[in-house]
């Protein structure tokens, strides 16, 4: 049986920290695709999540999944929106908001690519099923407060951190998203949590110890 590949899980990627050279050669990939509700109808922007094979590093998915398993229990449903990028995909993404949105909206809430952190595989975007209807619009996400802090509450026991957490938009250089959640290991998440850190304030802190 062939070793897996075990990547660094808590590399830094953001606007100062490009992915590593040859990152892809320490990734092992799974796919997965979504299973959408019984009763919730798709339309023209959520098709995508049906129709889409989504690609994650395979702890990552495997955490993810079970996050997803576990809320359901909790009557939440969530699904994968955005996972593995390349640097076009990336580039592709940052001219579409810019497009539709502008170059300061996209500042906000896009990497430069080759800088962010879908292109690790360790990250993953979630949307929500809240009364029959799909959520995957940005700002109605930003909006659903009380459904995301339930779901950020059980992150670190998968070993996922919620990336752009309000409060800390200086320290990662980007608006809060609460959609974006990204696999460090249990014991670093559990870390962040009880310390209230972002990697990077963790990453630092470590350093020091």
């Amino acid at each position: 049986m062939a070793e897996y590949k075990k990547p660094d899980y808590l590399v830094l990627v953001n606007r100062d920290h490009k992915v590593p050279d040859n990152w892809l050669d320490t990734v092992e990939f799974v796919e997965a695709k979504n299973t959408i509700p019984e009763g919730v109808k798709l339309n023209e922007n959520t098709r995508y999540l049906a129709d889409q094979t989504f690609k994650l590093e395979k702890k990552t998915m495997e955490a993810f999944l079970a996050l997803q398993a576990a809320l359901k229990e909790e009557g939440i449903t969530i699904l994968i929106d955005s996972t593995y990028r390349s640097i076009q995909d990336q580039k592709d993404i940052w001219d579409l908001f810019e497009r539709l949105r502008g170059i300061d909206y996209v500042r906000q809430y896009a990497a430069v690519p080759g800088t962010s952190e879908h292109h690790t595989g360790l990250a993953i975007d979630v949307c929500a099923v809240k009364d029959g209807r799909i959520i995957n619009d940005n700002d109605e996400m930003i909006a659903e407060e009380e459904l995301f802090s339930r779901i950020h509450k059980r992150l670190p026991e998968f070993g996922l951190i919620l990336r752009g957490p309000k409060g800390k938009e200086d320290i990662i250089g980007y608006a809060a998203e609460p959609w974006h959640f990204r696999y460090v290991g249990v014991e670093a998440a559990k870390e962040m949590a009880e310390h209230d850190f972002v990697l990077e304030e963790y990453l630092d802190w470590k350093s020091r110890q």
